[in-house]
């Protein structure tokens, strides 16, 4: 039996407390964007498919900030390696938690892999880690969307986020995938 269960699109996301590479901490209870928070969550500082992704994100942050998305990039990395990858990837703007437990990982419904040594990057795969999603929450907590994934690749593109985002933004796009069984489908 699996402990990984999807998130309900317009239901409450579990708790996301976590510490800041840098400083600081992040409370997902206590962001107060005016219409979402992105979550990024990534593998780790092994990545290299982390990197760019993250790299792509620093230089949207503007585009994000204009949309009234706050935004975070989130991984099971210790602080030693989340403050590495901060300076060694140049994320100087973007928010970068670290110390998710593996518990909490799968109740955001992450998957998790074991480490297979070393990556094309040189940097040691931790014992265990949780593999990328990317969640759009709403300003009340509930979830807007989520893309989960078991491997690093084909991940989405921020460009198709941000043209999503506005679509949804201008035509107050409902949140869609909310039916949580087929029972309750059709009554």
């Amino acid at each position: 039996m699996s402990d990984i269960r999807p998130l309900i699109p317009r239901r409450p996301v579990p708790a996301l407390p976590l510490p800041l590479a840098g400083g600081g901490r992040f409370d997902l209870a206590e962001e107060t964007p005016r219409h979402f928070t992105l979550l990024v969550f990534y593998r780790g500082l092994h990545c290299p498919i982390c990197k760019v992704q993250l790299r792509e994100l620093e230089r949207q942050l503007g585009a994000f900030a204009e949309r009234g998305v706050g935004v975070v990039a989130i991984s099971s990395d210790d602080e030693v390696r989340a403050q590495r990858t901060k300076a060694d990837w140049g994320l100087s703007e973007l928010r970068v938690a670290y110390g998710l437990d593996l518990a909490t990982a799968r109740s955001w419904g992450l998957y998790v892999s074991t480490g297979r040594g070393t990556t094309s990057a040189g940097i040691e795969e931790p014992a265990l880690f949780s593999e990328p999603a990317l969640y759009l929450v709403r300003a009340d907590g509930t979830l807007y969307f989520g893309a989960v994934q078991t491997m690093p690749f084909a991940r989405p593109h921020l460009s198709d986020v941000l043209a999503a985002i506005d679509f949804v933004l201008a035509k107050d796009y409902p949140a869609r995938g909310e039916v949580e069984t087929l029972a309750e489908a059709s009554r």
